[in-house]
């Protein structure tokens, strides 16, 4: 549990850069459906390398011949329908809003609990409820400087990838049974959410044109960052205790951190604007949410 415990708050680190690099490439401009497809082309072509290097291509191939079907729903779900929607929100909002309201994904994954045939977690669920209380918070917060249109834009897409990310990252755990590594299934439904990201990508061009240079550096940054490292980690940490629902709860929960280090990245490397008065005590919350969660 320890191990799994480092590898969660370690990985809220790195998916923090999502978050910030997301606000950057908004404030430069570029194109949110760019800004999700991109990270998701340069994770393909990095997994498949370390994985043609390990000789263990085949395993992957061979696994998602058993169940093409599931391979092809749930990777679009965990994957597409997660980064598409939290991508889309960055630009209603500063990258710790976003950040902030993302933690609904802790909330998401008790609520889905019992679909996978495990005992409600009540415990973590009350928890939990104190994040929700932090996240209304910093809405109720930036309620009283943006319209009600851009806080539903923002929390609307959010909350749908609250939900597939758990959802998507589960199902395939129960797809794949332990036959491959972490680094195997994130590559296999990297793959397998192709469609979805060409397609997207596709719109992109016909709406924006092709991104610029310095988009298609921030998002390999945010390729290698959080859709490698942290995606690597976040999946380890929860493979480590998948048979545990109050554990897999606990390391859901430490994603709130990412709140922590989206306000530092926002303020000292974007100077962007750090929450008020209501923000910081919903922001405090949050991580006391996750910290008595993990107790």
């Amino acid at each position: 549990m320890k191990k799994a415990l480092l590898y969660g708050i370690i990985s809220s680190l790195f998916f923090a850069a999502t978050f910030v690099l997301n606000s950057s490439m908004n404030l430069s401009g570029g194109y949110w459906m760019w800004s999700a497809s991109l990270r998701y082309f340069f994770m393909l072509i990095i997994l498949f390398t370390i994985l043609w290097k390990s000789k263990r291509l085949h395993l992957v191939f061979e696994e998602i011949k058993r169940a093409k079907g599931s391979w092809l729903l749930y990777s679009t779900i965990g994957f597409g329908l997660f980064y598409a929607p939290l991508t889309f929100a960055s630009n209603y909002g500063e990258s710790w809003l976003v950040a902030g309201c993302w933690q609904l994904t802790i909330l998401a994954g008790i609520l889905l609990t019992p679909l996978f045939g495990k005992k409600f977690p009540r415990r973590s669920f009350g928890f939990s409820c104190i994040i929700i209380v932090g996240v209304f918070l910093i809405q109720y917060e930036q309620a009283s400087v943006v319209s009600r249109k851009d806080i539903l834009m923002s929390i609307l897409p959010i909350l749908v990838a609250a939900f597939a990310y758990p959802f998507g990252n589960r199902k395939m755990m129960e797809v794949t049974d332990g036959r491959l590594t972490t680094l195997e299934r994130v590559f296999g439904m990297t793959l397998m959410s192709m469609p979805f990201w060409i397609v997207l990508s596709g719109f992109a061009v016909v709406n924006s044109g092709l991104p610029s240079g310095n988009q298609v550096f921030q998002s390999l940054i945010v390729a290698i960052f959080s859709g490698v490292i942290a995606t690597i980690l976040f999946f380890k940490a929860t493979e480590l205790v998948k048979h545990n629902p109050s554990q897999l709860a606990i390391i859901e929960a430490t994603q709130s951190g990412e709140v922590l280090f989206s306000v530092l990245g926002e303020v000292l490397l974007l100077a962007g604007a750090a929450p008020g008065p209501i923000g910081w005590i919903g922001l405090g919350i949050i991580i006391l949410g996750m910290i008595f969660s993990a107790l």
